[in-house]
């Protein structure tokens, strides 16, 4: 029985959020709402995770929704309200659900001219499912079940809560302080797809010749990791991932593909993806980073699409299907293999193990040796030596540049689930650091978080942030003092013989992380590579460590459009 209770608007703020099971919330502070923080510290246990930036607490929130699963609750103040925007358009594009608080001076104030005052609503309303003006504290309890169910239904993304700074103080007299349960994590609802559609589907799976499964992060929110097993193994077809959807199925599965694409692809999975003649696109949208500016597949018009997602924008956006599946991965596939297990019995196909394919790939680059440039160190080796020793419960963060590019492609997610974070929805820099911090909350095992110095550069002050959490994160900065990717791209494919305003003056970072202090060190040779991982993952606390690499100039990492002008150019790359 609901129970008539006066309370303030900070107070049934709390009440909601813990009624709806959340644990931390990322932010930090400001005088438009002091008056949330004095209630908090009275009368609440959900943990404030506070950050030093409110970029760092909304890259950090959308990562923890990522591990845990749940909406992650986002807060800023008034001054810093346009600082979430980087994070909030990650999760946007990923899909995932953040419930994002921003205070605000009162209520027309702004039309005054009042300090901070923007209209908040129309500026996240193009980036979020929904954003609210929440006016009236008897509107809280409502507002909040609608902002979580938005949040975790059809396809999950942000929603955004505008409280002024009056709301947190005044009282009313609250008789629906509820949560609906299904909307403590996403996806909320499991619709399945059209059900003749379902057969369509399975007689042209059953028809192909050379059939692939390429899985996005859908694939990853959806939770369909044993759908897609079982599908794949009863039909033996392989499973390709783009970045993003790295970790759907076990790396070393013998059907597995691992990654394809232009971020972290290889030359074997990407030609055989080309090769099929039917591709089963699961919880993707066919992004060009994914599929190489949509160059990936050939000609479209030369093999068949079919193409399952919860959002049927994303269904025959950029490739043409046979059959398109609008509707929940996991629930949609287990159906399908339902009906595969009803209608058809043992399916004969040949077997398929790409095992020793991937081995010999793998091996290819691990031994090629190409002469590094003086003074820097393989990010293969880094990478392949991190692969050996890394804990399966351990999570690696990456962002856009040689610190995702290589791990990417060369590390093995060995236990299916979201162990390798990425933003290849939106690739903005300063990522992985507060990713890292996310990650850290939201999980018991180490952290790994591979950086550039180009990204390093705009989060360096939650550095404090990792040390008093007590987390254990490292932080691998693979330096090569300037923007790499940028630079690459003008070098290998807009023929700039002098790059402009790529490069930048060096620092000496491992003074600055000893300065927050972080245990901390530097790789200089190969050898040292194994021994200081090591160190740093059984570390408790906070580590960092700098490793000189190349340029993507110098030494062309695994993105094809790079790849092809290397060749031209007589260039080492690895692919």
């Amino acid at each position: 029985m609901l129970v008539e209770q006066e309370m303030t608007g900070a107070r049934a703020i709390l009440k909601m959020l813990e009624l709806h099971g959340v644990k931390h919330v990322f932010g930090l502070p400001g005088e438009t709402t002091i008056g949330w923080y004095k209630e908090w510290q009275e009368a609440s246990d959900i943990e404030y995770v506070l950050t030093r930036d409110e970029r760092t607490a909304s890259f950090a929130a959308e990562s923890y929704a990522k591990v845990t699963g749940r909406p992650c609750v986002l807060e800023a103040p008034s001054p810093g309200v346009t600082h979430c925007t980087p994070g909030i358009t990650e999760a946007y594009l990923s899909s995932v659900p953040v419930i994002f608080f921003s205070s605000d001076i009162p209520v027309n104030q702004d039309k005054k001219h009042g300090l901070t005052g923007v209209d908040q609503t129309a500026l996240y309303a193009s980036i979020c499912k929904e954003s609210f003006h929440l006016s009236k504290v008897q509107d809280i309890p409502f507002m909040m079940r609608r902002a979580f169910r938005v949040a975790t239904s059809g396809r999950p993304a942000p929603v955004h809560i505008r409280v002024p700074i009056n709301v947190f103080h005044e009282k009313a007299v609250l008789s629906d302080l509820y949560a609906e349960p299904e909307y403590q994590h996403y996806p909320a609802h499991r619709p399945v797809a059209n059900h003749g559609k379902v057969r369509e589907a399975i007689d042209v799976l059953l028809a192909a010749k050379k059939p692939v499964i390429v899985c996005g992060q859908g694939a990853l929110i959806s939770k369909a990791t044993d759908a897609v097993l079982k599908l794949a193994e009863t039909l033996q077809i392989p499973v390709g991932t783009t970045t993003p959807g790295k970790g759907t199925i076990p790396e070393t599965h013998p059907l597995a593909l691992r990654v394809i694409g232009a971020r972290g692809g290889m030359e074997y999975s990407n030609g055989y993806v080309h090769d099929a003649d039917t591709v089963f696109f699961i919880g993707t949208n066919t992004d060009s980073s994914g599929t190489d500016h949509w160059k990936l597949y050939g000609d479209p018009k030369s093999k068949t699409f079919l193409h399952l997602d919860i959002a049927e924008a994303h269904i025959g956006n950029n490739f043409p299907v046979k059959v398109g599946l609008v509707g929940d991965a996991r629930a949609t596939l287990d159906y399908m293999n339902e009906i595969l297990e009803a209608d058809h019995g043992e399916v004969a196909r040949d077997l398929v193990d790409l095992t020793e394919m991937k081995r010999t790939a793998l091996n290819a680059v691990f031994n090629s040796n190409i002469p590094m440039p003086a003074g820097t160190v393989s990010p293969v080796k880094l990478s392949q030596a991190l692969d050996t020793i890394l804990p399966t419960n351990a999570i690696v963060t990456s962002e856009p540049g040689v610190s995702a590019i290589y791990p990417s492609a060369l590390l093995s997610v060995r236990e299916a689930g979201r162990r390798y974070i990425t933003n290849y929805s939106m690739g903005a820099l300063g990522y992985s650091v507060p990713a890292g911090i996310g990650a850290a909350y939201a999980s018991d095992g180490p952290i790994i978080s591979f950086t550039g110095d180009g990204s390093l550069a705009f989060v360096l002050g939650d550095f404090e942030t990792i040390k008093r959490s007590g987390k254990n994160v490292t932080v691998i900065l693979t330096r090569n003092d300037t923007y790499g990717w940028i630079r690459g791209e003008a070098i290998l494919l807009d023929d700039v013989d002098a790059p402009w305003m790529t490069d930048f003056g060096a620092v000496d970072y491992l003074k600055v992380a000893e300065g927050f202090g972080f245990q901390t060190a530097r790789i200089t040779s190969e050898d040292q590579i194994e021994a200081v991982l090591r160190d740093a993952i059984e570390n408790p606390g906070a580590s960092f460590i700098e490793m000189m690499v190349p340029s993507q100039d110098q030494i062309v990492p695994f993105v094809p459009p790079w790849v092809r002008a290397a060749k031209e150019k007589k260039l080492p790359y690895f692919y």
